[in-house]
């Protein structure tokens, strides 16, 4: 059974679908609009540490993507094309839009934030502002791999091996995989709420949703590269206040100049880094209300 209203007091659990897909949401708040997106292999709940509090100032909309929590699983199709971002972001316009929201703000981590990348280029006007956490963009980060972030990121290229094998070994223990993933990095598993890392595992453990995942990162080693280079191209840059926050501690930051990247992709960034690994909403509540505070438009 979810323990989401634990984690979520106060919240409206909300059920949409796009083009069949079933995306689950929850709402609180009022104010100016602000969308959160998570990670893998996480949920929602990962925002259950700041989302509340951000509830004060705007009117919060957590989704789950597509693939994980309690959002549907679609099959993957030909390329994975079910999961790229592309269309992973039209699912977040469109919970939007539903909720009579045109234009809003975004805090994304991971593959939320890669998510909320792609939905920045692609629909620049609905995104007002955008603050994005331990992430560079996903063609310079692939473009850019060497040893150490190999290592450190080795699911990367676990997860896009051909069917059936990374589904099948996701598959024997769910738990296993979520805990040896997220454990691994610098806090250790001490830094998840027990509630939280039990939502974890149990979405973990849906039926399909070893396939999505797997999907999800086989399109972005794919289908989403080419869109990302197509934009690269063609000069497209995000023309919003962009933000970036990495972890001291985390991969990104020791294998990558995050700020040069970013730079050379948005007209608008500023960024550091904090005091944490790469879970930063989990391990640095604190210090990430400072700078969405800072950040974020709070009245419409």
């Amino acid at each position: 059974m979810t323990i989401g209203p634990m984690l979520f007091p106060g919240f409206d659990s909300l059920r949409m679908a796009r083009d069949g897909v079933e995306l689950h949401v929850r709402v609180a708040g009022q104010g100016a609009p602000l969308l959160l997106l998570h990670g893998h292999p996480q949920s929602m709940a990962m925002w259950h540490r700041v989302a509340p509090q951000l509830a004060q100032r705007h009117r919060v909309v957590l989704m789950d993507l597509r693939g994980y929590g309690d959002s549907g699983r679609p099959p993957a199709g030909e390329g994975s094309a079910a999961y790229a971002k592309r269309e992973m972001a039209a699912d977040a316009l469109h919970v939007m839009r539903e909720l009579g929201h045109a234009r809003f703000q975004v805090l994304a981590h991971d593959r939320g934030a890669r998510v909320a990348h792609r939905l920045a280029l692609d629909h620049a006007q609905a995104v007002e502002r955008l603050l994005l956490l331990d992430v560079a963009p996903t063609l310079a980060m692939y473009r850019g791999t060497g040893e150490a972030f190999a290592r450190a990121y080795w699911h990367w290229f676990f997860l896009i091996q051909p069917p059936p094998l990374p589904e099948a070994l996701i598959a024997t223990d769910p738990a296993r995989y979520v805990r040896g993933v997220m454990g691994a990095r610098h806090a250790g598993l001490a830094a998840f709420a027990p509630a939280a890392l039990a939502e974890y595992e149990r979405c973990a453990a849906i039926a399909g949703t070893a396939e999505a995942i797997c999907a999800d990162y086989r399109a972005s080693a794919a289908i989403d590269l080419a869109l990302d280079q197509a934009d690269q191209d063609a000069g497209h840059r995000l023309p919003m206040p962009l933000r970036v926050l990495w972890g001291t501690h985390g991969a990104v930051g020791r294998c990558f100049d995050v700020p040069a990247l970013w730079r050379a992709a948005a007209d608008d960034f500023t960024g550091r880094s904090l005091d944490c690994g790469h879970y930063i909403a989990e391990e640095a509540p604190a210090l990430l209300l400072q700078e969405a505070n800072d950040f974020f438009r709070s009245t419409e």
